[in-house]
């Protein structure tokens, strides 16, 4: 997999570069949050990076099976709530609060019910699905530069 660097200059409020291979994309937080307002901010790269892994993981999933689908799209939010507000969170005291990531699909053509059920299965398999349900480790540490 690849590798991403991110650097932020703290003249630059919370405008962030980021690097990812040959790609440089900015980062920043919204007006209201205290930035700049001059890129995503950090939730929406994360809503994005499932969302474009949703789409390519299904494009290559109606093209083997040769299903006439002309377009994928994929709406997310994310929002803090409560346990208890989340029908498919049982395994969770009430009381505790969670992310909960909301991920509409909207598939262009046609397409039987089986079709899209099973097109729901392979979207809750793309890499990034599986990443942030699997609670991934992150391992830390801070080199401290003159």
């Amino acid at each position: 997999m690849g590798e991403v660097r991110v650097k932020l200059a703290l003249a630059d409020g919370f405008r962030t570069q980021i690097k990812a291979g040959a790609h440089t994309l900015v980062a920043d937080e919204p007006r209201g949050a205290g930035g700049g307002d001059r890129g995503p901010s950090p939730y929406d790269l994360l809503l994005a990076a499932l969302g474009a892994c949703t789409a390519m993981t299904l494009k290559m999933y109606v093209e083997r099976k040769r299903w006439p689908v002309a377009e994928i799209e994929v709406l997310l939010s994310i929002d803090r709530i409560h346990a208890a507000d989340c029908e498919s969170c049982s395994d969770l005291a009430p009381d505790a609060e969670i992310e909960h990531i909301s991920r509409l699909i909207y598939v262009t053509g046609e397409v039987t019910e089986e079709q899209s059920q099973r097109l729901l299965e392979i979207a809750a398999r793309c890499p990034v699905h599986a990443t942030l349900r699997g609670r991934p480790h992150i391992e830390d540490a801070l080199i401290v530069r003159p």
